[in-house]
Parts: structure tokens; C-alpha cells; sequence
């Protein structure tokens, strides 16, 4: 799935990144615990999260994410965004709940990396 789908299904705000809208993500995850993510995330993934802190974006650099979504209209740092600048990493806001926000990414297509996803 395009990012740039992303920000149209999601209604999100492009917070850096913006010329990397065409970039492809191929699965999801929904989670606040990095720990989590660094366990069962495969690489090409977008990160729907709440936590608003700069272990977010290294845990997206170590997994090769592309793209960060925060949720619940969540704004991060101006040194998280800085990071993700370098990083290449497209960051989004959203005003959806982790819920709503990964149900319409599902609904749309995106699995979430297992066998037997859509």
C-alpha cells in the first residue's frame, strides 16, 4: 500500500516525509510497547502508535520501517522529527483511535504480516 493511501484513509497530517508518499508499506502494527514491535514486526511495515518518544523512531530505523503514525492526534518532538528527517522515515498524525485507525488500514488491505492476512 502507498503511504500517500495511508494519509487519505487515515485523514493524517504529513509531519516529515512528504516526498516519500509514493514509498510502499506491506503490513501494519498497532502497538506502545517497542518491545512488542522489535519482536514480531517485519521490515516494510508502518507503526501505529501512541507513545510520543525518540525510542520510537530508533525502533522504526532498527526495523526498517518507513513510515510512523501517531494516533490520537499525537504530535512528536522537533528532535524526533529531526531524527526521522535523517532517517528517512514518513511521519503521520492522525486524530483516529489505534483502533479505528489500524480496522480502516485492514479494511483497506494492509495485514499485518501474518499468513492468512488480507
Amino acid at each position: 500500500m502507498k503511504i500517500q493511501t495511508l494519509v487519505d484513509l487515515l485523514g493524517a497530517d504529513v509531519l516529515c516525509g512528504a516526498d516519500l508518499l509514493d514509498g510502499n508499506v506491506q503490513s501494519a502494527c498497532g502497538s506502545d510497547m517497542m518491545s512488542d514491535v522489535l519482536a514480531y514486526v517485519k521490515e516494510q511495515a508502518v507503526l501505529l502508535t501512541g507513545l510520543v518518544n525518540p525510542q520510537v523512531i530508533r525502533t522504526a530505523m532498527m526495523m526498517d520501517m518507513h513510515c510512523i503514525v501517531f494516533v490520537r492526534g499525537k504530535t512528536p518532538t522537533e528532535e524526533m522529527i529531526a531524527l526521522a528527517e535523517e532517517s528517512g522515515i514518513v511521519l503521520l498524525s492522525t486524530e483516529e483511535r489505534m483502533y479505528g485507525a489500524c480496522g480502516k488500514l485492514y479494511a483497506a488491505g494492509l495485514g499485518g504480516g501474518e499468513e492468512g492476512d488480507v
